[in-house]
């Protein structure tokens, strides 16, 4: 999905995400699946990285976990 912001292939994709790839991959993850996240300042900061932006949106999708 983060291939998608500035029009990158997916080993372009580092793993360190800057405040807009994560404003931009949230807003996509919003509209994909048709909710609304309300994160706090703490999850957000957990989202720096790859990692922990898939790790926390599979804890606050709902659903997710069956998602695979």
């Amino acid at each position: 999905m983060l291939s998608g912001f500035g029009d990158r292939g997916t080993g372009e994709v580092g793993e360190t995400l800057d405040s807009l790839e994560l404003t931009w991959l949230i807003a996509q993850v919003e509209q994909r699946y048709g909710v609304e996240l309300e994160l706090s300042d703490e999850v957000f900061a957990g989202m720096a990285t790859v990692t922990g932006a898939v790790d926390t949106l599979a804890r606050v999708l709902p659903g997710a976990q069956g998602h695979g």
